[in-house]
């Protein structure tokens, strides 16, 4: 879970026969929109279509999840949940290059100065299993990685057999 631009898609879920699921991408393919959101210039996400497209894959187990928001799964998706989080500058700095609007960015810093995403995840899981990780720079996006695999690796060793 993270605001766009924290450093999410530098985590690669491919390991150790873990699926990578990009909400986005799986949005896209199946078409799982409900109209356009004319001020932020993006696509309205129909939720329960994603849900629907997605229960299949998760129900076999072994999945990442990647998207920027979670308080619309199902509960017992998840065994773990971690949250990215930017400095505010740096978040800025980082939707500047991308292009974002000036509307976007305003979105996108409120919700991480507000800790949006965190609180959806907080009040929608089990609070234990919410953990949120600090990404700002290249260091803490690659000490969030080797904690998220190594999570990952004792989960696999776990969950074998």
């Amino acid at each position: 879970v993270s605001t766009q631009s924290t450093g999410s898609s530098g985590i690669n879920a491919e390991y150790g026969g873990l699926r990578h699921l990009n909400v986005g991408q799986i949005a896209e393919e199946n078409n799982c929109y409900d109209g356009e959101d004319e001020v932020l210039e993006c696509k309205v996400l129909d939720e329960d279509k994603v849900i629907e497209c997605m229960t299949p894959i998760m129900e076999k187990g072994g999945n990442v999840v990647d998207y920027h928001g979670s308080d619309f799964f199902d509960e017992d998706w998840f065994d773990i949940i971690f949250c990215l989080r930017t400095d505010t500058a740096v978040l800025a700095a980082r939707l500047e290059e991308r292009q974002y609007s000036e509307i976007k960015i305003k979105n996108n810093l409120e919700s991480e100065i507000f800790q949006i995403l965190l609180e959806e995840a907080r009040e929608s899981y089990e609070p234990d299993i919410v953990h949120e990780l600090q990404s700002d720079s290249i260091a803490d996006q690659e000490s969030n990685l080797n904690r998220i695999q190594c999570w990952m690796k004792n989960w696999l060793t776990d969950n074998s057999g």
